[in-house]
């Protein structure tokens, strides 16, 4: 069994293969959650899409609380590491066996630079990730516009795809529609909306947009779906 909670904004915890993994773990400051970063009791793994603050969020307290592997791209594992944060380094195209499963780094269009006071820190590519626990297919899109190149993630016969949706940053509801249509999975979860007034976005809308193609998931702060 495998289940993915959600925290609002782009954050979920992934239990699965013996492994409690959180993805964007943008706690503070997230106005969907009341959870704060010490609620979480056990966490294996953390996995960062790109260096942007509500993305990063809070995975340094966290990880250096519960001991976590932040999993990142090599740029955004050099800047955590030197904040003594341990770190495994990957890259678009990349896939690694983990413990729990198998993750496949995916293309995202979007930026990753890191904000350090007035200065910003080149923050390598940023990604989407692809988790597999035997069989159970979790993609994360991380923040990106369309992009053809999901087109190849349908023959990974993916059973529950994350999509942004809140436009100006990244896809709108028209175009993860297409994604949707693109990706082929069983079950679509929006997020990355309503946080803030620029991604605002209604997700009963994006269902209808889907058109019944797939089931739509719109999942409440703290809700859980179990998948086989």
């Amino acid at each position: 069994m495998v289940t993915l909670r959600y925290f609002g904004h782009a954050v979920f915890e992934i239990v699965g293969g013996g492994a409690t993994l959180l993805v964007d773990p943008f706690l503070t400051g997230n106005i969907h959650t009341r959870v704060a970063p010490d609620d979480f009791g056990k966490v294996d793994y953390i996995f960062i899409t790109h260096g942007h603050g509500d993305h990063i969020g809070d995975a340094v307290p966290i990880a250096k609380r519960t001991g976590a592997t932040v999993v990142a791209n090599a740029e955004i594992s050099h800047y955590l590491g030197k904040q003594g944060v341990q770190c495994h380094s990957m890259h678009i195209g990349g896939s690694y066996a983990f413990p729990f499963g198998r993750v496949k780094l995916t293309i995202a269009h979007h930026g990753s630079d890191i904000t350090e006071g007035d200065d910003l820190i080149p923050g390598g590519n940023p990604c989407g990730f692809l988790f597999d626990f035997d069989g159970v297919k979790i993609y994360h899109a991380g923040d990106t516009g369309l992009t053809m190149d999901m087109q190849l993630l349908a023959k990974e016969k993916v059973t529950v795809a994350l999509l942004p949706i809140g436009g100006n940053y990244v896809m709108d509801m028209e175009d993860a529609a297409r994604a949707v249509e693109f990706i082929q999975p069983k079950i679509v979860v929006p997020m990355h909306y309503d946080t803030f007034p620029t991604i605002a976005a209604d997700p009963e809308k994006f269902a209808t947009l889907v058109g019944g193609k797939v089931s739509v998931r719109i999942m409440k702060p703290g809700e859980t779906l179990e998948l086989a």
